[in-house]
């Protein structure tokens, strides 16, 4: 019976949460937009609080990996990477794009098992990282970066039934057109939603390395020169 504290920051929304036994012990959330350098930490310390008043040993941190916000990511890796250092435990990494997947899972849509999920977290204009998955975890395609237009996942919807989920959807839902393509609105990856994968990690000795552990970014971090700069 593992107790994991789950830390959640890849997108628009912090959040973290205790998980036990297969159960969610404790849970907090901002939705409040990238506030996560602010929040992050004095969640952390109530979900510690919390374990104390409970006299419960916190067994692992797991930490979403990304793809998602550069920012996010580095603000959770970083904490989850001190804390677990700190209580000497091991550090589990989950991937976004496999939360929401697991996430869309657990929406009991009669799925009958043979359908493929792609989660899409949004990028720039036309571009989303993503990744198609069958019901076992298994890539079907990626996980990358990609440009929609009309042609994307055409070759899949051919014979296969394809589920889009994720903040980066909707721009697929602008130019995928097809009877085989479905649309679940409204799911955003959070920390309970971790549950099943930082459990199932815990249970295999899946871990990261604190040294050496990075965000997956799938592409490189890219910043913007001001013009007047740029004259200068």
């Amino acid at each position: 019976m593992a107790t994991i504290l789950n830390i959640e920051t890849s997108g628009k929304i912090c959040s973290v949460a205790l998980t036990r036994d297969g159960m969610v012990e404790y849970q907090l959330e901002d939705h409040e937009g990238m506030r996560h350098a602010e929040v992050l930490a004095p969640f952390v310390e109530k979900c510690i609080l919390e374990l104390k008043r409970k006299d419960i040993p916190l067994d692992a941190v797991a930490v979403s990996i990304g793809p998602g916000s550069y920012t996010g990511l580095r603000i959770g890796l970083s904490l989850a990477k001190g804390l677990a250092f700190s209580r000497n435990i091991p550090l589990i990494g989950v991937s976004t794009l496999q939360i929401l997947a697991v996430k869309a899972m657990f929406r009991n849509l009669d799925f009958k098992g043979d359908e493929l999920l792609v989660p899409m977290i949004d990028a720039r204009r036309m571009e989303v990282f993503t990744g198609v998955y069958d019901f076992a975890l298994n890539p079907v395609e990626g996980p990358g970066s990609k440009i929609l237009d009309n042609e994307s996942y055409q070759d899949l919807l051919k014979d296969r039934t394809l589920y889009f989920m994720g903040d980066g959807s909707d721009k697929a839902m602008d130019v995928i057109k097809s009877d085989n393509a479905f649309w679940i609105s409204g799911l955003m990856p959070m920390a309970r939603d971790m549950l099943a994968l930082s459990e199932k990690y815990y249970r295999e000795g899946n871990f990261l390395d604190l040294a050496y552990a990075t965000p997956e970014y799938l592409k490189e971090y890219q910043t913007t020169v001001a013009n007047n700069k740029l004259k200068e």
